[in-house]
Formats: structure tokens, C-alpha cells, sequence
């Protein structure tokens, strides 16, 4: 159960009508996930579309190696919205099930490309530790090159966003879908 009202509604203003509209209209083809959440500032959703639009089309990453990095935000962050969105998209990039399955239990998946390898470490690091070593970084700069590292790294901070909001306002998967693992439990915080 969402802990906040999740749009499209019957009630939206204007400004929130054309943000969604342009959301539908777009790559996205449909609203899901936090922009539900995001819509309750139609200047905060529209840019968000905008920036989530950018780096899952518009960077040098091809739809293989964003989705592997998404996936292994996901699974760091303990995000099933994520993870459930995300791993359909990773089908469709053409990631194989045992990739997928050894990233959604934690461990570095067998036989990767040089690339997928450089994107997977990348990502487990960078959620890990909130960088990434040396060795890890260069091996990343001279398989993908400045730009797309720059753009890797955004797409990790964009999808840890993404997990945090899915998260904290308990956006639920869609109807009938059993979450791969569950949100972790929190205990309350002291004052």
C-alpha cells in the first residue's frame, strides 16, 4: 500500500496533466514507478523524466550494459519495483537468465564480457562503497571511454534515486506480481 496518493488521478492540475501526458507520449510509453510520486511537483517530474529519459536513451551505454547497471542498483538499493521493472528490460537487452540470477543473489555472474565485466564491477562498487577503486575505474575509462563513465556513474546515481523513492513511499508493483526479494524492514529511528 503506497504511503502517499500515486497519480495519474481524476484530480491533476493542468501542470501535472502535461507533464504526464509528455511522459506517455515519450520512450517511457506509460507512467510507473516514482514518477507516480514525483507527479505530486509537476516541475520535479518533468525534469526527472527528462534526466531518466537522457541516460537510459540518450548516453553511449548500449540497452545491455544500462540494464545490468540498473539491475545491480536495484538489487543493492533492495528495491523489488526496481528489480521487477528493470529485469523485463534486461530480457530485452538480451541478458541471459543465469546473469540475471546470479546478480539478484549477489554474485558476480560467470562468463561476462570484458565489458559487461568492466559495467558489472563498476556498479557493485559504486553502491557498495559510494566510489570505485583505481583498478576499477580504469579498467571502466579504457573499455568505455570519458564520456560513457561519466554517464555510467549518473545512471548508478539517477537508479539509486529511483530505489529510494520506490522505496520510502512503498510505490507496489503492479497487480499479481510477487516480488523477487522483500523491502527490508526498519526498525524505528531514535530520537
Amino acid at each position: 500500500m503506497p504511503r502517499i496518493p500515486l497519480f495519474p488521478t481524476d484530480t491533476m492540475s493542468p501542470e501535472q496533466r502535461a507533464v504526464h501526458d509528455r511522459i506517455v507520449s515519450g520512450p517511457r510509453g506509460r507512467i510507473q514507478g516514482p514518477l507516480r510520486a514525483a507527479l505530486h511537483n509537476p516541475e520535479l517530474a518533468d525534469k526527472w523524466q527528462a534526466l531518466g529519459a537522457l541516460l537510459r536513451y540518450g548516453t553511449g551505454l548500449p540497452p545491455r550494459l544500462s540494464e545490468i547497471a540498473i539491475l545491480v542498483t536495484g538489487r543493492a538499493c533492495h528495491s523489488p519495483f526496481e528489480w521487477y521493472a528493470h529485469r523485463a528490460e534486461a530480457e530485452k537487452a538480451g541478458i541471459e537468465q543465469p546473469v540475471i540470477e546470479a546478480v539478484l543473489a549477489g554474485a558476480e555472474p560467470p562468463g561476462l564480457s570484458a565489458d559487461d565485466a568492466a559495467v558489472y564491477r563498476y556498479a557493485v562498487e559504486l553502491n557498495r562503497h559510494n566510489s570505485v577503486s583505481d583498478a576499477t575505474y580504469n579498467v571502466a575509462l579504457a573499455r568505455l571511454g570519458a564520456r560513457t563513465v561519466v554517464e555510467l556513474t549518473a545512471l548508478i546515481g539517477y537508479y539509486t534515486m529511483v530505489a529510494m523513492t520506490l522505496n520510502c513511499h512503498e510505490i507496489p508493483l503492479p497487480e499479481g506480481v510477487v516480488p523477487a526479494f522483500a523491502l527490508p524492514q526498519h526498525a524505528a529511528l531514535a530520537e
